[in-house]
């Protein structure tokens, strides 16, 4: 393997007129805490044609996200070694076989960590043509982020207008779009947590959070009760271990505890689980409950209703940070894992894609 992770050479080159060949990434072992770039292998093949009833898509787009890590270890539909990775991501039909998918249609599908993939018109959704509208919020605040985001705050839950709010990870993807929809929502007090001073004050002056602290600046519940002496109505969990023992305490009568992922455990598994009072959860009437987003997928027409308006007016602005080059796609996962991402992180092929969204980029209607 050579310096770049790239079976066989160099990183070959790819672009406009230069489809020959296809990357596509593999998992090569299993990482037994923070994975590398070695725990990868790009490889190279030549472009299929397409059979009957399927497409060519050139991908465009990439999401990477804290759910891959989980999906490394050796876990029931986990990633599979030497094969084909998979994940978010926005493409361009280039060549089809169907009449149900047109050369230049854009489509969402899940066969991310390549260059090319082989799609049927049932494994691929049309995005919606919404104006002003760019492409990447399709993986953020419109996409499984977002609507991550949405679910948590309105179906698990119920937030109420005025009630205080607590989020863990909260510079991330989920916590960036969880604060603006908060806001939104007519949530009280809104309070987060963060990685560095850089992040808690990108939380409190760009997205709407009351306040906001860096999680390695002591006990996870003293620096809570700084930031909300009067405690919270609800928590919206992405990180689990200290932090989500300081909410406990710090929740009121009839609380609400959101579980969306528990990202300080992905990389030590032997971490012993957060030590609470668990008497707190019955004398206080608190309620806790997980989700996974994929089975709420019945929210998604709910949730570009109630963001798309706010995204045209400029009250909701998406939190990313874009890679570019498909080269990168394992050095942006390694990053978002080391927390050096604020809001969602996508990967872009620069190649293929203007800095400035022109009509052949719009969403297929």
């Amino acid at each position: 393997m050579s310096p770049t992770g790239c079976r066989d050479g160099a990183f070959p080159s790819y672009g406009p007129g230069m489809n020959e060949t296809a990357l596509t990434v593999h998992q090569t072992a299993r990482p037994h805490a923070f994975p590398t770039t070695e725990h990868f292998a790009f490889v190279e093949s030549a472009v299929p044609e397409p059979t009957a009833g399927s497409a060519l898509v050139e991908n465009l787009y990439w999401s990477v996200d804290p759910y891959h890590r989980e999906m490394m270890d050796d876990v029931p539909g986990g990633f599979a070694l030497d094969a084909p990775l998979e994940g978010r991501t926005i493409g361009r039909v280039i060549a089809s076989r169907t009449p149900r998918l047109a050369e230049g249609d854009v489509v969402f599908h899940r066969q991310g960590w390549r260059t090319h993939a082989m799609v049927t018109p049932e494994e691929i959704r049309r995005l919606p043509r919404f104006e002003g509208v760019p492409l990447t919020a399709y993986l953020s605040v419109l996409g499984g982020t977002g609507l991550t985001a949405y679910v948590g705050l309105t179906r698990i839950a119920r937030l109420q207008a005025g009630e205080d709010l607590f989020v863990s990870g909260a510079a991330g993807g989920v916590g960036t779009a969880t604060g603006r929809f908060a806001r939104l929502l007519g949530a009280g007090r809104l309070v987060g947590s963060a990685g560095s001073a850089a992040k808690v004050h990108h939380l409190t002056r760009e997205v709407g959070y009351d306040a906001a602290f860096d999680y390695h600046d002591g006990p996870a519940a003293d620096l809570l009760g700084t930031v909300a002496p009067d405690g919270i109505d609800v928590f919206v969990d992405n990180v689990g271990g200290g932090q989500l023992a300081a909410a406990v305490g710090a929740l009121r009568e009839f609380g609400r505890i959101v579980r969306v992922g528990t990202i300080s455990q992905y990389n030590n598994r032997d971490v012993p689980p957060p030590r609470f009072d668990h008497a707190d959860i019955v004398e206080k009437s608190i309620r806790m409950e997980g989700f996974l987003v994929r089975n709420h997928r019945e929210a998604q027409e709910e949730l570009y209703e109630f963001a798309v308006p706010h995204l045209r007016s400029g009250r909701l602005a998406p939190d990313e940070t874009v890679v570019d080059g498909f080269e990168r796609i394992v050095d942006a996962f390694l990053g978002m894992l080391r927390g050096e991402n604020t809001g969602k992180i996508i990967v872009r092929d620069h190649t293929q894609v203007p800095s400035a969204y022109g009509r052949d980029l719009e969403p297929s209607s």
